[in-house]
């Protein structure tokens, strides 16, 4: 069997990727706890399921392979002891022991068969749905205020985040907020334990147990050499730092990790939110990252003299720094929105920059960033849009719903 992971470039021809269709765990977002949970708003489940029908079925009618998270972690859970194993771990994370409903929560999960285990912890787990006589403590049954035992996981089909295929690893990423920590403990599982992975000898990047965060957001595999990180809201320096270490040590390929710094807000969440590759030499970007020269914050890391150090040096022109790394004689910059300050704000904010390519110039866009997708065309870029009344509420584009396992190399 050939290799399962192999992503050298943003833009290779796409074979094989991972998705997650939303689920119940949409219908246990309320006004209450949004922010809690990262969402801006409650999209419509019937509705966002129909949408992420539609991508996935673009993708299936490119000869893509689609894969599911859901179906990928129940059939992870092959035997009792991995079952014991991952629930322990899923509730230790969750603080299920804090209200002194762990060995309870424990018995209900196993008590479920494989799929309907997954889709729980995934939806999450209302007190409700626990039996009156579980309820042991005075709190309980007062009942506390807040409704769940195990918070649902709506950012799930943002399946980009929380682990990266980098060559023939990956890496499986430490999440900076609390809501979304546990989701690449899935991805763990999944390396560990899943047969279609488990028998090769898959190296591991970065660890989600380094204290430093890091999100799959912010990792842009720009070529077999070149691989760029964003420093943001949610991906720190130190963790760039560890995995370039990581990478120098543990493969030849990858010599240069390009640090991009961009500003820590909700709007610029992630690197890709603002910057995207659709083609060899064009580029997505977000004009309001870019000084008036196309000025940014920008590192370049590469293996330094002595064994595990890192020689760092400093850029400040995004254009002058992709014609370097990637030995192109010129950069076409994209701007979302045509560079209109209030077409572009908008379309930004709905994930204009967040284009996934499935091969180099075509990518695949929402339907609802028409000046960006038009800019795109006029810019010799294949368009393929999808439905997003739905899946835009969520703050994250085709890019941010999609996990690339497997693409040719360019």
């Amino acid at each position: 069997m050939k290799h399962p992971l192999h992503i050298t470039s943003e833009i290779g021809e796409l074979r094989t990727v991972l998705l997650h269709r939303p689920g119940k765990e949409v219908e246990n977002l309320t006004p209450e706890y949004l922010e809690r949970l990262l969402f801006d708003d409650i999209p419509y489940l019937p509705a966002i399921q129909k949408e992420h029908d539609y991508f996935a079925q673009a993708l299936r009618n490119r000869g893509i392979e689609v894969v599911y998270l859901e179906k990928l972690v129940a059939e992870t859970l092959s035997s009792n002891e991995i079952r014991e194993q991952f629930v322990d771990d899923l509730l230790e994370e969750s603080k299920a022991n804090i209200n002194g409903a762990f060995h309870h929560l424990k018995e209900y999960l196993l008590s479920l068969p494989n799929e309907k285990l997954v889709e729980q912890v995934m939806a999450g787990i209302r007190k409700n749905e626990i039996q009156e006589e579980k309820k042991i403590h005075l709190y309980e049954i007062m009942e506390d205020h807040y409704p769940f035992y195990l918070d649902p996981m709506p950012n799930l089909y943002f399946t980009r985040d929380p682990a990266a295929v980098i060559g023939d690893g990956i890496s499986i990423n430490r999440m900076n907020r609390g809501a979304r920590k546990r989701e690449s403990l899935f991805m763990e599982y999944i390396i560990r334990y899943h047969p279609r992975y488990a028998s090769h000898k898959i190296p591991i990047w970065f660890n989600r147990e380094f204290r430093f965060s890091m999100e799959g957001g912010d990792q842009l595999v720009l070529s077999k050499n070149v691989l760029a990180i964003g420093v943001s809201q949610r991906t720190t320096a130190q963790a760039i730092e560890r995995i370039a270490l990581s990478l120098f040590a543990g493969q030849k390929d990858i010599r240069k990790v390009v640090a991009v710094e961009i500003p820590k807000s909700r709007a610029f969440m992630h690197l890709d939110t603002v910057f995207t590759m659709v083609d060899r030499d064009k580029f997505t970007v977000h004009p309001a990252i870019l000084g008036p020269y196309g000025e940014m914050r920008i590192f370049i890391l590469e293996p330094g003299e002595e064994k595990g150090t890192v020689k760092i040096t400093e850029r400040n022109n995004l254009i002058q720094t992709l014609k370097e790394v990637l030995d192109l004689q010129e950069v076409d910059l994209i701007p979302c929105g045509g560079g209109d300050s209030i077409a572009s704000a908008r379309e930004q904010w709905n994930d204009g920059s967040n284009t996934l390519a499935i091969a180099p110039g075509v990518v695949i866009t929402y339907d609802r960033n028409y000046v960006s997708n038009q800019l795109l065309r006029e810019h010799g870029v294949e368009v393929i849009e999808v439905p997003s009344s739905e899946l835009a509420r969520g703050r994250g584009g085709p890019r941010c719903m999609s996990m690339p396992l497997i693409r040719d190399d360019i």
